[in-house]
């Protein structure tokens, strides 16, 4: 299983969702972000329940697949995208 540090993504709410605000310090950076994320949700077969995002910011909302408890597939889905900020 993929480990989360409890500071990077939050667990919240009913149904269960795990939350997380990326930064990036310009547009371009932003946009190759999720442009990142669109790939890899076409290749896991897995998107995030919500998206928002700003200039310089992504707010990313993920749900439980079953809608009632946060597994190993949803972590590690919060680790793939964290890996794709640590590899750029």
């Amino acid at each position: 299983m993929a480990e989360l540090k409890q500071s990077d993504w939050r667990e919240q709410g009913k149904p269960p969702t795990l939350f997380k605000r990326f930064a990036f310090d310009s547009y371009s950076q932003t946009r190759a972000f999720l442009d990142a994320l669109a790939a890899l949700a076409e290749e896991t077969g897995q998107h995030p329940q919500n998206i928002n995002f700003g200039t310089t910011y992504v707010n990313l909302t993920l749900d439980a697949l079953d809608g009632k408890t946060l597994g190993d597939t949803e972590r590690a889905f919060a680790a793939r995208i964290d890996a794709l900020v640590q590899g750029s």
